[in-house]
């Protein structure tokens, strides 16, 4: 992925808003910041890679409604939670809810730095994810309906007796079928089309 990150802050202090964006320009990470989770939304490009760096306390919606908000609205994007009290009960709720981390305010740099580029990792470790996945569905795609009862089997572990027998099918059918499987989808054994169905997150799909 060549498209730049970026480093979404919301607060509704817009001293803690040019504090931070002077420190991320200062790293060279481009930062867009809002003074609410709405001001956010209408900014917040989804299919750019970025993390973002989420204010707790705010006036209409706290940063942990807003975190739940944005896992409802399928954003997955990740989030770097800063607090002005060490608040325990929420750290945990938040860390549960997958936040990468959780910082007290004054926020140190190193620490947030270090909180946001885990929090950018995990981004693209997830769009990586979701592309395998879109390339899968869409070779899956170019299956038949028999073809795909065969590749369920297969990463069943079903033996190719066996899954002529479950499906009424002669084994030398079942052959054919497994074997135009391995074609479409770009693989040489079972134990490789199993390995890319869970890299894609396709193997409980199919069970």
């Amino acid at each position: 992925m060549n498209e730049e990150p970026v480093v979404y802050i919301v607060d509704d202090d817009p001293e803690v808003l040019k504090a931070l964006g002077r420190l991320f320009a200062s790293c060279g990470i481009q930062a867009r910041t809002s003074l609410s989770p709405e001001d956010f939304l209408r900014a917040y490009d989804a299919e750019a890679p970025g993390c973002l760096v989420l204010d707790i306390a705010m006036p209409d919606m706290n940063g942990l409604e807003f975190q739940r908000c944005l896992a409802e609205k399928g954003a997955p994007i990740p989030v770097v939670f800063l607090t002005g009290s060490g608040d325990i009960p929420s750290s945990v709720r938040a860390m549960k809810d997958g936040a990468v981390d959780f910082l007290t305010k004054p926020v140190d740099a190193a620490a947030l730095m270090a909180a946001v580029e885990k929090g950018l990792d995990l981004d693209r470790v997830h769009r990586e994810r979701a592309g395998e996945r879109e390339g899968l569905d869409n070779l899956v795609a170019q299956l038949t309906a028999r073809e795909k009862e065969v590749m369920t089997h297969l990463l069943a572990g079903r033996m190719n007796k066996q899954i002529a027998g479950d499906l009424g099918v002669a084994e030398k059918t079942v052959k054919v079928h497994r074997s135009r499987v391995m074609h479409k989808l770009h693989v040489r054994s079972v134990a490789e089309l199993v390995r890319l169905a869970e890299r894609a997150g396709l193997l409980h799909d199919t069970r």
